[in-house]
């Protein structure tokens, strides 16, 4: 597998050889940072954990360089702190007994540039390589920058593809904004009830971002239990863990569809949503 950079990794933490390591793929996420994962794509790597027919891929985007850092990391070069964010993204993918993880190491503000070609043609690669089931990426509303940028790249790879080599889902999860703003119809849901231990496990290992000033496990635990206790005003809780997701599928289906369109439909019709609540509760505004 050849990919644009020459520090680019990919780590099999079962040590079989690469093409048959990424050829069992079923789930594939590709985020923008280290951690980003395992924020945003826990219902896989739960579903595909010690399973025999399904496995889960991992692809981070950039090299970790630019993160904030405190405590004992604070002096840390960027340098340095690319290499302590690629080893705990390698602990997780052990922990998680991940099919394959990729490492692009590409600096941000490549992915963010649209007409730089490597990562959209490293991602074409990989997911002709891997043939996943369904596709995670991060969500077109999401307020960083970069996560949006790699969701861009992950779309215009997938439009290369054949429409018989493409994913059968490709979904928008929850890193930077939280997708609870979607009507409830619009929510595609992510049972993340199963292996509290082992979520915690997977966000923990990450303790620069942790130690060093973002407690990223904690609110993201706080995130999936507030999900699940607030997605239903009139029924009790039947998770007790829940992600939300968008979903991007359609636009494989119609190419003639943008990112932007899309986001505008489901902007839309929480407008809507809103809108008529306030007509059915009697407001007098105007």
């Amino acid at each position: 597998m050849r990919l644009h950079q020459p520090s680019a990794e990919i780590f099999i933490p079962d040590a079989l050889p690469v093409d048959e390591a990424l050829a069992r793929t079923t789930h594939l996420c590709i985020a923008a940072h280290q951690d980003d994962v395992e924020i945003m794509a826990a219902e896989p790597i739960l579903t595909c954990f010690q399973s025999r027919d399904q496995w889960f891929t991992a692809v981070v985007a950039t090299d970790g360089r630019g993160s904030p850092r405190d405590g004992m990391y604070r002096d840390y070069t960027d340098e340095e702190m690319r290499l302590v964010r690629f080893k705990e993204q390698r602990k997780a993918a052990v922990v998680g007994e991940y099919a394959a993880l990729v490492m692009l190491d590409y600096p941000s503000r490549q992915i963010k540039d649209a007409a730089f070609p490597g990562p959209v043609e490293d991602l074409t690669r990989l997911i002709q390589a891997a043939s996943p089931q369904v596709v995670y990426t991060h969500n077109l509303a999401d307020k960083h920058d970069t996560h949006v940028a790699v969701a861009l790249r992950v779309i215009e790879a997938l439009r290369q593809l054949p429409a018989s080599r493409r994913p059968q889902k490709v979904l928008g999860c929850e890193v930077w904004r939280s997708l609870d703003w979607l009507i409830d119809a619009d929510k595609v849901l992510l049972d993340v009830s199963a292996h509290e231990n082992l979520q915690h496990a997977l966000l923990g290992v990450f303790d620069s971002q942790i130690a060093g000033g973002k407690r990223y496990d904690l609110a993201t635990m706080g995130r999936r239990r507030a999900n699940a206790t607030y997605f239903e005003s009139h029924g009790v809780d039947v998770t007790s863990g829940l992600s939300y997701a968008m979903d991007l599928t359609p636009l494989l289906e119609d190419s003639e569809i943008s990112a932007a369109k899309l986001v505008q439909e489901h902007i839309r019709r929480f407008e809507e949503d809103v809108m008529n609540r306030l007509k059915r509760c009697g407001t007098s505004l105007p």
